[in-house]
């Protein structure tokens, strides 16, 4: 016998068909499957959840409609509120970054002025301790030469 003329069907609910098989040789059953019970038979099947909510349009006057209609309106509103506050929090941290990096760089300005100096008064005073002190090997020669004498 073919698999085929094995399984049994039972008929399609919310569009689903579930095939049984017979168990297997090996001692374990198998697994119920689910296939679309369309006329093509292809495609995917639907959930009950989803296929409810498809199966008839909604009538516009009706109150679910409306409810739905005002739920979705405020929750489009809610997004729409929290999609501005969000673009506004970030304007408002660019300018606080741009005040600090301004307040940084001239701070940046006032050190590089201050490092300057502070080299110049260095360099200075190190060539003022060069000009005063005699290299010790002259002052060797002028003392040997004022004991010679």
């Amino acid at each position: 016998m073919s698999k085929i003329s094995q399984q049994n069907s039972t008929p399609a609910v919310n569009g689903i068909s579930v095939i049984h098989t017979p168990a297997h040789a090996s001692g374990l059953q198998q697994v119920p499957q689910l296939v679309p019970a369309g006329p093509g038979g292809g495609g995917k099947a639907v959930p009950p959840s989803k296929q409810s909510k498809k199966s008839s349009p909604m009538d516009r006057n009706s109150d679910e409609y409306r409810q739905r209609r005002e739920r979705n309106n405020m929750a489009v509103k809610k997004s729409r509120l929290k999609s501005k506050q969000k673009a506004q929090d970030t304007l408002q941290r660019v300018n606080q970054l741009k005040e600090e990096n301004e307040r940084l760089e001239a701070k940046i300005k006032l050190l590089t002025k201050e490092l300057s100096v502070l080299k110049d008064l260095f360099l200075e005073h190190a060539h003022n301790l060069a000009d005063n002190v005699q290299p010790s090997s002259t002052e060797n020669m002028t003392n040997s030469d004022n004991a010679g004498q």
